[in-house]
């Protein structure tokens, strides 16, 4: 049936959707190494209104213990400044007059068990969003069977909509994996 077909293909979307936005606020999570993603978030109060970072200025990072923020108009400097000490992100700029400069100190063994559970935190919320998908689903699939869909095709589309639920959640486990392996290395 074609409205089953459609209903796995957004399931598959929006646990798909749900992935992609785990690697992103994983990103966010410092492993000991300069990212730029690590000042996303921050935003710069530039000719009265907050702007984001990557915005007003380019970020890079040249090694693993720096960032260079060089702003496109050297007035935000201070802004610039002011905006990362306020963020909370425990980082102490610095700047030369061109750019503004971040040294990443080395990680403790707390700060590095706070960041696992910080992560694990993370890929619970998108286990959660899996299974609300996977109830969305089966609740839309319940629904064409009261209208007349036969019982089999909608036992085999919750079947396979149990099976994408297996299969993010297997790659939750594994990004998790991976990202406490990271973040423990030292």
């Amino acid at each position: 049936m074609e409205e089953i077909k459609m209903y796995l293909d957004e399931c598959r979307e929006m646990m798909s959707k749900a992935i992609k936005h785990l690697t992103g606020e994983l990103g966010k999570i410092r492993a000991g190494k300069a990212s730029p993603a690590m000042v996303e978030s921050v935003m710069v109060e530039y000719y009265g209104a907050d702007t984001p970072l990557n915005q007003v200025a380019s970020v890079s990072a040249p090694d693993a213990r720096t960032l260079f923020i060089k702003p496109w108009e050297k007035s935000v400097i201070q802004n610039i400044e002011k905006a990362i000490i306020n963020s909370g992100l425990g980082f102490n700029p610095q700047n030369d007059g061109e750019q503004v400069i971040i040294n990443i100190p080395q990680l403790t063994e707390d700060r590095r068990i706070g960041l696992v559970k910080q992560a694990k935190n993370e890929c619970e919320n998108g286990k959660i969003s899996i299974r609300n998908t996977r109830k969305e689903i089966n609740d839309a699939l319940k629904q064409l069977q009261k209208d007349g869909a036969p019982e089999d095709d909608i036992k085999r589309a919750e079947d396979k909509v149990q099976a994408l639920t297996d299969e993010y959640t297997k790659k939750i486990d594994d990004i998790l994996s991976h990202k406490e392996a990271e973040i423990m290395t030292v």
